[in-house]
Order: structure tokens, then sequence, then C-alpha cells
């Protein structure tokens, strides 16, 4: 195989057909606080390291430490409809020795979540790693107990691994840990399945999706 580290992700916008990533910046914080507003009871949160948070300084000091970091390395998302930012992901556990690199870190507001535009953005990112950049091994991990998550995982063509148990204590609990992948001879099969989904033609004029975007994935335990 080609040992040739993969270069990192560059710190640049991505634009979607109906979604546009900009590197997570602090300007982004005021448009994140509203976004944050949408979830009354934190329940987005339930499952990420972070958050909620109690009020838009400790968001903004959240943003601002992401801001600064490369991996991982954040982009807010701004879906077209509203054109306000919804949302950040990241690309991160980043090993270009290895051709190996995860997406993860994923926050969407309510109102944004099992949208066209939320799938595009991580869509985009993954386009970035697997084709832009050539890594080899595209990861998604999640809590065990995050069906959502598992889910999303399933819909984007990640397979199911395995599941580390007891792994890590998070906000003071246990978290057991699914772990998903991606290879790169599997890349052109999912990647041609999502453009599909995601073509305009695939939309009514309220954004609604003709398909349905379904995907396997082994049951996580």
């Amino acid at each position: 195989m080609d040992a040739t580290p993969r270069p990192l992700p560059a710190r640049i916008p991505h634009k979607g057909r109906s979604v546009d990533l900009e590197p997570l910046h602090i300007r982004h914080v005021p448009e994140l606080w509203s976004a944050v507003q949408s979830d009354r009871d934190g329940s987005s949160w339930a499952y990420m390291f972070q958050g909620p948070f109690a009020d838009e300084q400790a968001l903004r000091g959240f943003v601002a430490s992401m801001a600064a970091m490369h991996d991982p390395l954040a982009w807010a998302v701004r879906p077209h409809r509203s054109g306000a930012v919804d949302g950040f992901l990241t690309l991160m556990e980043m090993q270009p020795a290895h051709a190996a690199i995860e997406i993860g870190n994923i926050w969407f507001s309510p109102r944004m979540q099992r949208s066209r535009a939320a799938t595009e953005a991580m869509f985009l990112v993954m386009r970035h790693a697997m084709e832009d950049l050539g890594y080899r091994r595209l990861t998604w991990k999640c809590n065990a107990l995050n069906a959502p998550s598992v889910r999303a995982a399933g819909r984007l063509g990640f397979t199911y691994e395995g599941t580390l148990r007891d792994l890590l204590v998070v906000k003071g609990r246990s978290r057991s840990t699914a772990w998903f992948s991606i290879l790169a001879d599997e890349w052109p099969a999912a990647q041609a399945r999502l453009e599909a989904w995601l073509d305009d033609g695939n939309f009514a004029p309220d954004g609604t999706a003709k398909t349905s975007l379904r995907g396997g994935t082994m049951a996580v335990v």
C-alpha cells in the first residue's frame, strides 16, 4: 500500500448545495448561542463531552479553545435555508502517518438535526478527508447508548467494528464506545450513494427528501 503520510486537513471553508462550512471562530459565538437556545432542555448535549453551557460567555470560552486547535479541527455549519450558524463538527484523531482520521465532536441544534444540511455537512468533511486528502481509514465513534448517532453512522455508510466497554468516564457516567469505519475501497460506493441522495432532484420545494437514506450497521452491544 501507499505508505506516504497524508496531508493534514486545512482550515478552509467548504461550500455545498444546502450548507456552508466555515472554520470555527469566536465571531460565530452569537449565532451559535442563538442556536443553543433552540434546545430548551439541553438534551442535545447529553452525549457530548462538553455542554450544555450556562451562558454565552461559557460557550465563548469553549469556542475560543476549539478555534485555536488543529486536532480537532472544527467548522461552523451554516445551512442555506436559515443563513445562520446552527452547529459545528470536526475532523480529529488525525494520524497522517497511518492515513487514519475521525469525524466527530458533532453538535447540531434540534432544528437542524435530521435535515439535508446536516447530512451534507458531514458528507463535506468526509469527502475532504477521503477524496481530497487521500486518507485510507475514516472512523466514527459514539457513546453506545446514543441511538441517533449509531443510526447516523449506518446512514452515512460506516461499518460497525465493535464496542469498547466502559472505556471512559464522561460527566460522571461510564461510557462504552461504539466504533465504526469507512475504508478507502468502500468510500466510492458510500460517496455515490450520498451524492445521489443530496442531489437537488431528490428534494421537494419544501426541502423534504423524496427518498430515504438508509444504511445498514450491525447491532451495537
